[in-house]
Order: C-alpha cells, then sequence, then structure tokens
C-alpha cells in the first residue's frame, strides 16, 4: 500500500470576521487568502510552487453568500495566483463571519494521460523482480489504488525511474515501516511530474534512499532511489503507480504499460515476473514496435 494521506496536506483556518485580512500557507506550497475588497470578501488561491496543485476548499458561512459553490476542487499552474471565490455581505445589521479549510496535492485534476506512453519497468535493465500486488489486488489496490503495483525488493535496491519527468517532491527522513493507523506518515518515496501533469509515484524507499533532487529533470532508466520498508509496508518491496490529482487532496491511479523483455504489459499480475528493458531516447518507437509483435504478458 502506498500510505494514508502523505502527500494531502490540510489547513484550516480560524473562525474570522467579514472585513478582516486573512491568509493561510502550507509551507511552500500553497496559500489562501481572504482580502476585503469593496464591502465584499475575496478568497484567492496562491501556487508557491513550481509544479501545478490541485487543491479542494471548503467554506462555512454566517450572514455572508457566496459567489459559487462553498465546496470548490481548482487546478493552479506553476506560480499561478487567481480568484478564486467571492463572499457578499447579506444583513447589513449582523457582521459575517466566515471559516475555510483546503487539502492540497501534486498535478492537475484536468491531466490527460498519453497513453501511447510504455513506461519501463521501475529497475535496472535486465533485474527481474516478482509482483506483489497488481492492478485490482484485494489486499490494498482497490479505489484510488487500483492501477498500482507493488514489487517485491530487498532493502538497498535500485530504484529506476519508469519513464521521464520532473522530481516535484520527495521525502528520505524516516527509517519506520509498520501496518498500524498513522503508518503512512513514516513513507519515504519519490513524486515525478511527467510532460501530461500526471505523476509517477515511488514509495516505501529506505531512510536516505533518494538519490534526486527536487527540481531535477530525470529520465527514463536513470537511477532515482533505493527500495526498502517504509510507511504503510508489511514487508520491503517498492509500490509503484501513475496519478491524476482529483478533489479533498488526493489522487486517482491510472492505467498504464510496462514494457518487458517478454512484451508490452498491460496489466501486471500478482506473481509475475517482469524482466526490465530500456525504452528511451529514438529507440523507443523500435522497441514498442517490436514489444507488440512479440507475446504479451498479462
Amino acid at each position: 500500500m502506498r500510505r494514508l494521506l502523505v502527500a494531502i496536506l490540510i489547513s484550516v483556518a480560524t473562525l474570522a470576521r467579514a472585513g478582516d485580512s486573512h491568509t493561510d500557507c502550507t509551507a511552500n506550497w500553497i496559500c489562501i487568502s481572504a482580502v476585503p475588497a469593496d464591502g465584499d470578501i475575496e478568497l484567492h488561491a496562491r501556487n508557491l510552487s513550481d509544479v501545478p496543485l490541485t487543491f479542494t476548499l471548503k467554506v462555512r458561512t454566517r450572514y455572508l453568500k457566496s459567489s459559487g459553490p462553498h465546496n470548490i476542487t481548482e487546478s493552479l499552474s506553476a506560480l499561478e495566483s487567481r480568484r478564486v471565490m467571492v463572499m457578499s455581505q447579506v444583513d447589513g445589521n449582523k457582521k459575517g463571519k466566515y471559516r475555510f479549510d483546503y487539502e492540497w496535492t501534486i498535478g492537475n485534476k484536468d491531466a490527460v494521460h498519453d497513453d501511447d506512453q510504455v513506461y519501463r519497468l521501475p529497475y535496472a535493465t535486465g533485474k527481474v523482480y516478482r509482483v506483489l500486488q497488481g492492478f485490482g489486488s484485494r489486499f490494498s489496490h482497490t479505489g484510488i489504488e487500483q492501477y498500482a503495483v507493488d514489487f517485491k525488493m530487498t532493502e538497498g535496491t535500485a530504484v529506476h525511474a519508469a519513464r521521464a519527468g520532473l522530481v516535484a517532491r520527495t521525502e528520505e527522513r524516516h527509517s519506520v515501516g509498520c501496518w498500524d493507523g498513522g503508518c503512512g506518515s513514516y513513507a519515504n518515496y519519490i513524486i515525478i511530474l511527467h510532460d501530461d501533469d500526471t505523476t509517477g509515484e515511488y514509495y516505501h524507499l529506505q531512510q536516505d534512499g533518494v538519490l534526486v533532487a527536487v527540481g531535477e529533470r530525470v529520465e527514463a532508466g536513470q537511477k532515482i532511489g533505493l527500495s526498502g520498508n517504509t510507511g504503510n509496508s508489511a514487508l520491503p518491496h517498492l509500490h509503484f503507480g501513475v496519478y491524476r490529482a482529483i478533489e479533498r487532496g488526493r489522487e486517482q491511479s491510472i492505467p498504464f504499460r510496462f514494457l518487458s523483455a517478454d512484451g508490452i504489459v498491460a496489466r501486471p499480475r500478482r506473481g509475475g515476473l517482469y524482466q526490465a528493458t530500456p525504452v528511451i531516447g529514438k529507440n523507443r518507437r523500435a522497441a514498442v514496435d517490436s514489444a507488440n509483435r512479440s507475446t504479451f504478458a498479462n
């Protein structure tokens, strides 16, 4: 399993009165600001990061009406700032009050995955690792995690990028792996933003097992980390999935295809053994065409 609310950041603003300015920020990621404007209150969202973010904003009001729904989910481009809601006084004799909270995650909710993309297996060329959980495995790959894959790896196994992209976020401080509530907060991981605004996510890395830096561009096949047993993890393994941002700071896994030495793997299966082979540069199309002509591994 990948994690429980590791990539979700939640911020809650205290109750405020109409006419008061208020800003709530989450580190260097996102700010929500309430700004008085001609008797109204404008809510502005500002992305502080160099990657797209998707947030859900929930507003509760008293003696105020909003310009639209009180709950909204929107995406912001890198460094974008935008007005997202206006609240107006409904009773001149009673001072309006409001409060808001928000949740966010990396990525764009309107991202369209490049379904022609074929992914490398996330380990070194020539290596073979057993699949512990494939698409739809009932243990934990259901719902938002339906299209994710767990590979059985000993701690310290080299992890390689399955697709090129920008390193958006990493964590490598933790040393704990467990299966109790809250264990997800101990996961080490690498999140890579793809060119189509989906993310490739590599979870349960070992402590100090991140070998790339935020903001770095990585290529498919590049060594990026070391596998481990941190976070929501019952045994050493690597969790990999491709995700699109959705509401409430969550992400939905989406289907993707691997290229193995035996051909295209359209649905990684539990117990499957797949040998990694490169799909890079100008040779990518030839490799994919060759794989499509070979025996498919399902």
